[in-house]
């Protein structure tokens, strides 16, 4: 089961797109024992799962009531593999923030960790805003471009 208590946002950053420090968002998530497979680790295919959780999330919260989770697609995922997960680490704590905004994208960084800190994965993933009645990608509106510099720290709140 997934745990349904995510962390709330914080200002925690990695260096910034600005002067003020990006919006980290990051989620507790329950590792599952259908997550392990017949090595006794986290499969790699449930890592992106953990991943998307997370960037869902962080999606949701950042947009708000400027757009929609729905009218944006995962155009590339790039994972580096640090750790294995194994059942008896019991969750994992995923965090996802916004590297950079395009015309047309966005680039956001993630990571996921063991509880007590150790990485097990870091990712990169490129989320494209879709048109929904053509399905092409369509340049950003000016409330979710806004939005996303909010995330990014490049706007007061």
């Amino acid at each position: 089961m997934t745990s349904a208590a995510a962390h709330s946002l914080n200002s925690r950053g990695e260096g910034g797109l600005a002067s003020r420090r990006p919006v980290i968002h990051e989620k507790r998530i329950e590792i599952r024992w259908r997550d392990v497979d017949a090595y006794q680790h986290v499969n790699n295919a449930v890592y992106a799962t953990y991943l998307e959780e997370c960037r869902d999330e962080w999606l949701a919260r950042t947009l708000g009531a400027a757009g929609d989770v729905w009218d944006f697609v995962l155009a590339r995922l790039a994972i580096d593999f640090r750790r294995e997960l194994r059942l008896d680490d019991d969750a994992v704590v995923v965090s996802c923030r916004l590297a950079r905004i395009g015309s047309a994208s966005v680039t956001v960084r993630e990571e996921v960790r063991t509880l007590v800190g150790a990485p097990a994965a870091k990712s990169e993933a490129v989320l494209v805003a879709r048109d929904r009645t053509s399905g092409r990608s369509r340049p950003l509106s000016d409330a979710e471009r806004a939005a996303f510099e909010r995330s990014a720290g490049n706007v007061p709140a």
